[in-house]
């Protein structure tokens, strides 16, 4: 009887083994012991059907979101091409989906003048035409011109604009926010006795974000948010809960101008203030209790 016992015991043991060594066995050879979500197959979310009699109010405002802030700077690292575990930045995300022609572009906020993905990614990257003055031993002097191939720098991208709207929809009293268009802009600078003077900022093109293929480009693409990359939000889930910091630089106006139109320095800054708690504070401003 106990030599029974303790075989049951043995085979019981040898079972577990198996079983422990069975779960070490791991196919996969790209660096990861388990199965990570496959982002690439996330649709996006499915909007609310809001109803244009509903809108009782609304209002539009343009955005500046400048990615050398802190609380910014993860929509602008990695700058390395590859990004980190497969987690490029904003810039490249746009930028390499627009190259493909996976997302329309615009030359305008309003989204009416339609650019060519391949013409625009041609004309930006066109090669710059330069004069090399080579001398020789003898100091004989040559001149000969070269082109020098340009391409898409992530790193010349500081800021990015966005055009929302604001409304209240009285179905469900509240007020909301919907982002309607992003920018891309590039930071210009002329050479002027051998240094870089700042000269402005060019947007580049806005993509609408209530395309369904934008909206699918955010979804499955991942943000390098936080240090816990087993648990990175889609760049939808970023704008959709405004995980950004950003100053207003316009809202839909009779005089069709922006804030630095009629304002410079601190005053410009205290007036954008002003606008986003006057913008916070209009729905409890319409109601009556």
């Amino acid at each position: 009887m106990n030599n029974l016992f303790l075989k049951h015991i043995v085979f019981c043991l040898l079972c577990c083994f198996t079983v422990v060594l069975s779960g070490q066995t791991i196919d996969d050879v790209s660096g990861h012991f388990y199965e990570r979500r496959n982002t690439q197959e996330s649709e996006a979310i499915t909007m609310p059907y809001v109803r244009g009699d509903d809108v009782v109010w609304e209002q539009i405002v343009w955005r500046t979101i400048d990615l050398r802030e802190k609380f910014n700077h993860y929509f602008y690292y990695p700058v390395e091409r590859k990004g980190i575990e497969g987690r490029k930045n904003f810039a490249y995300v746009v930028w390499d989906a627009v190259v493909s022609g996976e997302i329309p572009i615009y030359a305008d906020d309003e989204m009416k003048i339609p650019l060519d993905n391949s013409m625009f990614v041609d004309q930006f990257t066109k090669p710059d035409t330069i004069i090399l003055e080579i001398v020789d031993d003898d100091e004989n002097y040559e001149y000969k011109t070269v082109l020098v191939p340009k391409e898409f720098n992530s790193e010349e991208m500081l800021q990015l604009r966005i055009k929302e709207s604001w409304y209240i929809d009285k179905q469900v009293t509240e007020q909301n926010v919907c982002i309607i268009g992003l920018c891309l802009t590039k930071e210009l600078y002329k050479e002027h006795d051998g240094d870089l003077d700042y000269i402005g900022t060019a947007e580049l093109f806005w993509i609408p974000m209530l395309s369904p293929s934008v909206r699918r480009l955010m979804a499955r693409n991942e943000a390098t948010w936080q240090q816990n990359i087993a648990d990175q939000p889609s760049w939808e889930f970023v704008f959709i809960n405004r995980m950004f910091n950003s100053f207003i630089s316009r809202i839909s106006n009779v005089y069709n101008r922006t804030i630095f139109d009629y304002l410079t320095g601190p005053e410009a800054i205290w007036e954008s203030e002003r606008i986003e708690n006057e913008l916070l504070n209009i729905s409890q401003d319409m109601w009556e209790y």
